[in-house]
């Protein structure tokens, strides 16, 4: 039986990836430097570092001759400064439910200090567990972020459930043994196909995760007991 949810934070929980496109786009037009930002949706729940070296990468710049940290502190300075949050309303409805008969964590490629903001402003006291791209050596694709939240969880992956919108996180779910919900928030369906469970929009998702069978809510509470 499912005892944990995983959710992605960008495009699941919150309505933002737009924000770091244009915070990314940005820096790399004041340095003159060619950007598509389809690439930022392909390449979304990877590690800031990795999607910053990828996009030097592809315009012929080594990422070991380029201030790499410099431009990280940069975007992460101008999307604070953009940043409208928003989450989805549908999640807003559904999360106080669901901690209510499961274990909840975030898990998210983006930079800690990004993450911890946003979820302590918009989810204070709903996530058990929040991970971002800087708590695991390897971020997705590689399945390390969810099996490090059932390593600390002591549970199986099989009582565990990941739900991603993009294909870096569908391939990491796949990889770490865990069914995985995808929405195309972003990107198109075709993309996350390989997810176990496609939903069309955020208003199936809410169904969907409202529909799960779950532990009593006493099993719940005493794992969260015992975690914290």
């Amino acid at each position: 039986m499912l005892k944990v949810l995983i959710f992605d934070m960008d495009g699941v929980l919150v309505d933002s990836m737009s924000y770091h496109t244009e915070a990314m786009q940005h820096i790399f037009d004041e340095l003159g430097i060619n950007m598509d930002k389809q690439d930022i949706y392909d390449k979304e729940g990877s590690k800031t570092v990795e999607i910053v070296s990828f996009l030097l990468e592809k315009e012929g710049i080594d990422p070991l001759d380029f201030d790499v940290d410099g431009l990280i502190r940069r975007y992460r300075a101008e999307f604070a400064r953009i940043l409208v949050l928003k989450s989805f309303r549908e999640i807003d409805e559904c999360l106080p439910i669901l901690r209510e008969r499961f274990m909840l964590s975030v898990v998210s490629g983006a930079d800690r200090n990004i993450v911890h903001d946003v979820i302590g402003r918009l989810f204070d006291d709903i996530f058990d567990i929040v991970l971002s791209g800087e708590d695991v050596e390897k971020g997705k694709p590689a399945p390390d972020p969810f099996l490090k939240v059932a390593e600390m969880l002591d549970v199986g992956i099989s009582e565990c459930l990941v739900v991603e919108n993009a294909p870096m996180g569908v391939e990491a779910a796949n990889r770490a043994g865990m069914f995985c919900v995808g929405v195309p928030t972003y990107v198109s369906k075709e993309s996350i196909m390989k997810a176990d469970k496609l939903v069309d929009d955020h208003r199936m998702l809410k169904d969907f995760l409202l529909g799960l069978e779950h532990p009593e809510k006493e099993e719940v509470e005493s794992l969260r007991l015992i975690y914290k």
